[in-house]
């Protein structure tokens, strides 16, 4: 008679699964600290903010540009407050605050005090610029907002009587944020926290405003 062979089974030891579950920790660990869930948000609203200044830097070129076409007065539009002619002021002089929110009229990159802001293309949002006036319409469909905006992350701009102007951001992640030292603008003093009144991600025509 055959004799059968049964083969016993067995399972994992107690210092296999505890082997198992530590290089899993650790594993696991080393994700978290090379994909910092956190810190890609931090990154991702970065990316927006640098987009936005972008973007927005180059649909007041294109205004400017429109409105010099129609305008051949240099007078006759402004990239600062409208109150009269093709986005100017009535002195003909543009705006000389830098206004970040609409109750915001300090001459630095400050605090906001207010995290409200329009985003009018008419000439009474943040950028006090009158794109609806650009020859074949604005070149935007409405101003952008910080992907976080309040006190410490906001957009800003400023414009000069000559028709310069700068728009500043602040960037918040480990990866973007010495932009704002580097990016060639008088607000480059960044402490470490990195959220100091000189401290912006800048970007126009003039950055010494």
């Amino acid at each position: 008679m055959k004799s059968v062979n049964i083969q016993e089974k067995k399972g994992f030891t107690l210092i296999e699964l505890l082997i198992v579950i530590a290089i899993i920790a650790i594993l696991g660990s080393a994700t978290v600290l090379v994909l910092n869930p956190v810190e890609l948000m931090k990154q991702g609203r970065d990316g927006t903010r640098i987009n936005d200044m972008d973007n927005l830097e180059r649909a007041i070129h294109t205004y400017a540009v429109s409105a010099a076409s129609v305008n051949l007065d240099f007078r006759t539009y402004c990239v600062g407050t409208s109150t009269t002619g093709v986005g100017c002021a009535s002195s003909g002089a543009t705006t000389a605050t830098i206004t970040p929110f609409t109750n915001l009229s300090t001459n630095t990159f400050g605090a906001a005090t207010n995290v409200v802001a329009s985003t009018a293309i008419d000439g009474n949002g943040w950028v006090d610029v009158k794109f609806t006036d650009a020859s074949g319409g604005s070149p935007i469909p409405a101003l952008p907002l910080d992907p976080v905006n309040n006190t410490n992350y906001f957009y800003a701009y400023k414009s000069s009587a000559s028709n310069t102007f700068k728009l500043a951001a602040r960037l918040e992640s480990l990866k973007y944020r010495d932009k704002m030292v580097n990016d060639g603008g008088t607000k480059n003093t960044c402490s470490g926290s990195y959220v100091d009144a000189t401290c912006f991600y800048e970007n126009g025509s003039d950055m010494s405003l």
